[in-house]
């Protein structure tokens, strides 16, 4: 299941039914921590740590095959870059696959979140990438930012920058640069609709790799983008541009 960005008005009732049916939460301890205590009151905990997913989902297992009823933790939602596709990879390694009952809980994800305090820069085809190369090869990484830098997509990226990975948002920015203006909008957010939360606008050229972590998700325009007023990074989708005609226009 997906908590959304970590703010209690963004998680789903849905989700909140989950977790009140559940006598078992399974999760990154940051996660968990993110719930409201009365959430998790009274209820077991499994939690790990960053990179101890197999053991957390394997748990999490285990504990559902005693007969708990399991609710394993994501932030955002847990089928973009969560727990969603490993709970399915190791049920089916245990020949557990139509012998326990799951259930996927939509949550809104980090990319949403972030776009919806920029403005709308998701309005048109976008491509959503992790620069971790932890589980991905970066010459794989690589050849996809260069394709959706060549077919002018808007580019998410998740996981842009930590301290044992402190290069790869600049040689990102780098290919990016190689088929994209240096005016180009960005939008940085960090802790997308949480209480410490930062919104950044800037452009591709004055992007500064050293200022992000990985608290943040980053969203790159295409050559369609601009920003709006002070602060909205739009990219239109095309609705004036072929139904606009005669109607009057502010835009200079």
């Amino acid at each position: 299941m997906g908590i959304g960005p970590g703010d209690a008005g963004h998680l789903a009732p849905r989700a909140r039914e989950a977790l009140a049916e559940a006598n078992v939460l399974a999760g990154y301890r940051t996660y968990l921590k993110l719930l409201d205590r009365t959430l998790t009151e009274g209820k077991q905990l499994i939690s790990t740590g960053m990179t101890d997913e197999i053991e957390r989902c394997r748990l999490a297992i285990e504990a559902a095959g005693s007969g708990s009823r399991v609710a394993v933790v994501c932030s955002g939602d847990p089928g973009v870059y969560a727990m969603a596709g490993l709970i399915f990879e190791l049920l089916e390694a245990s020949g557990l696959i139509g012998r326990l009952e799951v259930e996927i809980i939509p949550g809104i994800p980090a990319l949403s979140a972030a776009a919806a305090l920029l403005g709308a820069p998701l309005m048109h085809d976008f491509a959503c990438l992790s620069l971790s190369d932890l589980l991905t090869p970066w010459e794989l990484i690589e050849r996809r930012i260069q394709a959706a830098a060549a077919g002018d997509f808007v580019v998410v990226i998740y996981n842009p920058r930590s301290k044992k990975r402190p290069w790869q948002l600049g040689k990102a920015r780098e290919l990016l640069l190689e088929q994209r203006s240096g005016k180009t909008p960005v939008g940085v957010v960090r802790n997308a609709a949480r209480s410490d939360q930062s919104v950044i606008l800037t452009t591709l050229e004055d992007l500064d790799p050293e200022s992000v972590d990985m608290l943040c998700t980053i969203i790159v325009g295409n050559s369609q983008t601009r920003i709006i007023g002070e602060r909205h990074m739009v990219t239109p989708r095309g609705y004036l541009a072929k139904y606009g005609e005669g109607l009057p226009s502010s835009r200079s």
